[in-house]
């Protein structure tokens, strides 16, 4: 047994087998119970170190243990995994000689195991072929089984999948898996090529032309799969699969409920596929006219206007070769007044225009039930169509403008008055993989009252709720104060609480800062820093009684009376304040029209008193902000050409100027937010890692806030990035003065790159209308500036109103446009997604009327007289026309 763990101290796995084979069941339970030991060890080793014995280690575990499931989750052990080719030959060979039933309950269980099932694919085979027990049907056993062969397809230089499939022993055991598996092999996604050989969705028709494989079930599997969804990329290999077999006409005739079912639900390709097929059986006779009805219903509500274009063809066609059908399918189609696209409604009206003298009376009352959802362009050609059917009541409705209930401050609970129901919630945060920031700040508010109360109670009852935790578990306090010292999150406490930072980490924690030259993110995290070294101190002396700086308001903002009265708490149990929880504090209250509580703190006759009083009675900003171009030049001229190249255009953006109070007042930690700034092309690999706790640490300066965060939501826009727009809704429920910065930065994001961010900024939009804050003339301008920069696309920009536009906010999004058009209108090229936007302020036009008066638009009917029959052209007499109906109902 000594030798064997040598061997494995020393890395020594070759000689492993050899020395398992010399010892008994005794022995190698003795050896299992050391090499545990040796394990646990091993975990606070260095990488390198551990690395090194993992192979060993992990063969001579595997060989001691008697138990199939022991071994199974030996092997499976993810610190005994390498990043180099594991040892499943010599894994094997040590497992060879155990009895088949249990080598096949070892393959099962590692099958099971979704850590082992893929990349162990290897070894669990060769358990199954030595054990010669079935073979497992896992999702992870089958993506490795299939990533397996596409290996080894490519291996064998790019010999036909098919005949590598073909002479494999579990190929119609696990090719229905592939239908089920929950998600499929990256190498099964690689069909570019429609008939390339080494595809699988080629092999897998082959084979079933060729007998292996039966025909029936893979067309099931692959409808069923279909019907079912998934990601774009799995049903689009399914398609293709389906495409591949080449069904006949009986066979897509016995699967109508199938096909109408991907018509109604499936993604864009695969509703395509489905529509094709119902086209077939239709000119075939084989759909009836019920069955055409039903798939009409669901594709007429599609986004996709190529697939609604396509289904009014099919129903014209159907109802060309027998108008007696007139009486079922056209309260259908006048279901597509309601379609967002005004050329899909005016489709709609025209067929049912045409067909609408073959029907009787009842059918033409149901079908003008529908016109009411038409857009007012369509109303006169609605009333030729319907005359005396049409009901004309909603178009004497007053406009009324839609806006979302504009957010109250809600009132933080206090912290947890008991021991139990604090710990509870300390867990929960400690555990949760997102930052709420509500929950944050009543825990740590709650640990410094508690450890102030009962500090050993605190402590004995958090490590027993937190065991199990990473940092109380095989960590050093070395390695868990270094893991922390990134972080900024409530553990950094408990951890210090706990006894697993030392005390001069604390110490020396207290006494960092953050440099100038960091970007806004790396500023506020060292804040919150300072504050968590703060209160880990204050818990671990237990000396303050409460929190100053825990706000009133769930945004962060603190009540200046509140304030007051904590600081005369302090000054009567002489309590000297924290500095960084009183900067906090200071950052939070409301300022502004705050003199009876500036008169109040003056009168407690303590420093703390006399700066909150003077922070008030200033009632200035943070900082104030002004726009800021950044071009190219002065990207060369400060030295970061190659850098960057992403960021090399120019940036709109905004400066600020210092703030001396800050640098005077504050603790050095504060300081970078009472710097003045200037914005620079370097873009900061933050992200958003905690938006709600940028905005709680400046809840009252919303507007410099907004300037500070301008760069990394930009990059929504100009650098294509995902989620950069994320804190805009955080930022606008603040409240206070929303001005350049603000708008500026729901501009940016209403020309982003990914429909979240657009959505985030148009959520911002109609809450700074609803909070009355949006100044719509200025966000118009905003836009303008950005378009003429080539920051915004026009396309994305329309994309944002339209969705603005459909929460009924129809006279906001048109006042938004305003601005904007004449520039688009006047340029000599083609402006892509002009179209677009002349619609959505056509489509507001016909619902709220003009707005500004009624002025004409600058460049419009120039545009409109063009003539010709593109959208364009469209869309500008389109607008045109509703202006001048529209201009007398403003």
């Amino acid at each position: 047994m000594k030798e064997l763990l040598t061997a494995v101290r020393e890395a020594r796995r070759m000689d492993v087998p050899a020395l398992l084979s010399e010892l008994d069941r005794a022995g190698r339970t003795s050896a299992l119970a050391e090499l545990k030991a040796l394990r646990k060890e091993a975990r606070s080793w260095p990488w390198e170190k551990q690395d090194k014995i993992r192979k060993a280690l992990l063969v001579a575990g595997a060989g001691c243990h008697t138990g199939a499931a022991g071994c199974a989750a030996w092997i499976g052990g993810r610190d005994l995994q390498s990043w180099t080719r594991p040892p499943f030959p010599m894994l094997l060979d040590v497992l060879a000689d155990r009895d088949p039933d249990w080598l096949g309950d070892v393959a099962h269980r590692l099958a099971a195991r979704p850590g082992t099932a893929e990349t162990s694919y290897e070894l669990i085979t060769g358990l199954v072929k030595i054990a010669r027990c079935p073979v497992p049907t896992t999702d992870g056993f089958v993506r490795g089984w299939a990533e397996a062969l596409s290996v080894s397809q490519w291996q064998q230089k790019r010999r036909p999948l098919a005949d590598v499939l073909r002479t494999d022993p579990y190929l119609t055991v696990l090719v229905p898996r592939l239908f089920e598996v929950a998600e499929l092999p990256s190498q099964m996604l690689w069909f570019d090529e429609p008939n390339d050989p080494s595809r699988w969705h080629v092999a897998l028709a082959a084979l079933a032309d060729d007998g292996p494989l039966e025909r029936a079930p893979l067309v099931d599997g692959c409808v069923a799969r279909l019907i079912r969804g998934g990601t774009p990329g799995e049903l689009r290999f399914f398609l293709a699969v389906l495409r591949q077999l080449s069904l006949t006409g009986e066979e897509e005739a016995e699967r109508v409920a199938d096909w109408i079912a991907m018509a109604a639900d499936g993604i864009s390709t695969v509703a395509g596929h489905a529509q094709e097929v119902l086209a077939r059986l239709d000119e075939q006779g084989e759909l009836p006219v019920r069955s055409l009805a039903d798939v009409s219903g669901s594709l007429l509500f599609r986004p996709e206007k190529k697939l609604v274009r396509a289904q009014l063809v099919l129903i014209g066609k159907t109802l060309r070769r027998d108008r007696s059908e007139a009486g079922e399918l056209l309260p259908v189609v006048a279901e597509a007044f309601g379609h967002a696209d005004l050329d899909i409604q005016e489709r709609a009206l025209k067929l049912i225009a045409r067909f609408l003298p073959a029907v009787d009376t009842a059918v033409r009352e149901e079908t003008a039930l529908s016109a009411s959802l038409l857009g007012p362009a369509l109303r006169t050609a609605a009333t030729e169509v319907f005359g005396d059917l049409l009901d004309e009541r909603s178009a004497a409705e007053p406009y009324v403008e839609l806006l979302p209930s504009a957010p109250v401050p809600r009132r933080i609970e206090p912290a947890p008055a008991t021991l139990p129901e604090l710990v509870e919630e300390v867990v929960v945060l400690a555990r949760a993989s997102s930052r709420d920031v509500t929950a944050f700040e009543r825990a740590l508010d709650g640990l410094v009252r508690q450890a102030h109360t009962d500090r050993s109670a605190l402590t004995e009852a958090l490590r027993d709720a937190l065991a199990g935790s990473w940092w109380l578990v095989d960590e050093s306090q070395s390695r868990v104060e270094m893991r922390l010292r990134s972080e900024a999150g409530i553990t950094l406490v408990l951890a210090v609480l706990l006894g697993r930072v030392p005390i001069q980490a604390v110490q020396e924690g207290r006494a960092a800062w953050t440099g100038s030259g960091v970007c806004v993110h790396a500023a506020l995290k060292g804040v919150m820093k300072a504050r968590l070294w703060e209160a880990a101190d204050a818990v671990l002396t237990g000396s303050t009684p409460f929190l100053l700086a825990f706000p009133t308001w769930h945004t962060g903002s603190l009540d200046p009376a509140v304030l007051v009265e904590r600081l005369r708490t302090y000054q009567q149990l002489g309590v000297q304040p924290g500095e960084a929880d009183f900067a906090q504090a200071l950052l939070r209250v409301r300022r502004g029209g705050q003199q009876e509580a500036a008169a109040a703190a003056a009168r407690l006759g303590t420093p703390e008193g006399d700066r909150l009083a003077a922070w008030l009675r200033a009632g200035r900003p943070l900082a104030t902000v002004e726009r800021f171009d950044l071009d190219r030049q002065e990207s060369t001229a400060r030295g970061w050409v190659g850098q960057q190249p992403t960021d090399w255009t120019r940036r709109v953006l905004m400066a600020s100027d210092e703030h001396p109070f800050i640098e005077r007042e504050f603790p050095r930690s504060f300081h970078w937010l009472g710097s003045a700034h200037t914005p620079r092309h370097r873009t900061c690999d933050h992200g958003n890692e905690h938006p709600d706790s940028w905005t709680a640490t400046l809840p009252e300066d919303s507007e410099t806030l907004a300037a500070w965060l301008l760069p990394a939501i930009a990059t929504c826009a100009t650098d294509e990035l995902k989620d950069a727009a994320q804190p805009l809704l955080g930022l606008v429920e603040l409240g206070g003065p929303a001005a350049e910065a603000t708008h500026l930065a729901v501009g940016y994001g209403m020309g982003a790159r990914y429909p979240e961010d657009r959505l985030s900024a148009v959520d911002a939009l109609l809450m700074l209308a609803a909070q009355q804050r949006l100044d719509t003339t200025l966000l118009g301008e905003q836009l303008v500036i950005l378009l003429d920069h080539q920051l915004v696309k026009p396309n994305r920009l329309a994309d944002s109103v339209r969705t603005a536009a459909a929460t009924g906010a129809y006279r906001t999004v048109l006042s938004v446009l305003l601005p904007v058009l004449p520039g688009l209108l006047a340029s000599k090229k083609g402006t892509r997604g002009l179209s677009d936007l002349l619609s959505v302020a056509a489509e507001c036009v016909e619902h709220c009327g003009a707005v500004g008066g009624g002025e004409p638009i600058p460049g419009l009917a120039e545009t409109a007289a063009r003539g010709g029959s593109s959208q364009l052209v469209r869309q500008a007499a389109r607008l045109e026309a509703a202006w001048e109906q529209g201009s007398g109902r403003t």
